[in-house]
């Protein structure tokens, strides 16, 4: 190496290392990013009322006053039938807090039942619940 390329070696060593704690300062000193609102329910709270206004939505009724909003991942047409009934099949605790917490199926009156795959569970607020439209009100 020449005499110049030596003296400028650490010093481009030094730049790096510089840069990169400021890096790790910057992505430190930034705060998380807020995580949504975890609202959780007993299966022995669900009175089983339940309503759909769509094939992909479902609505649940859980203590006579609080609603809870299905978002399913293909839904089925079944949903918006009159004669069927939802099935769900307790694995484990009694809480629900994640879509993996339900195994829930559509059944007719004839014996045949249709997986349901919930995408997300959010609980509505006073106002959500009093914008639905009656006849969606679990």
């Amino acid at each position: 190496m020449t005499p110049n390329l030596r003296l400028l070696l650490p010093v481009a060593a030094s730049l790096i290392l510089l840069g990169l704690d400021a890096t790790a300062t910057l992505a430190q000193s930034e705060p998380p990013a807020a995580k949504p609102a975890r609202h959780c329910f007993s299966l022995t709270r669900w009175n089983g009322g339940w309503r759909a206004p769509t094939k992909d939505v479902l609505y649940l009724g859980v203590d006579n006053t609080d609603v809870y909003r299905l978002d399913l991942n293909g839904g089925s047409n079944q949903l918006l039938m009159g004669d069927v009934h939802l099935i769900n099949i307790a694995r484990g605790g009694d809480m629900v807090c994640n879509p993996i917490d339900l195994d829930l199926f559509v059944s007719d009156n004839h014996g045949f039942k249709t997986p349901l795959f919930v995408k997300t569970i959010t609980k509505l607020t006073p106002e959500e619940v009093a914008a639905l439209p009656k006849k969606f009100h679990p």
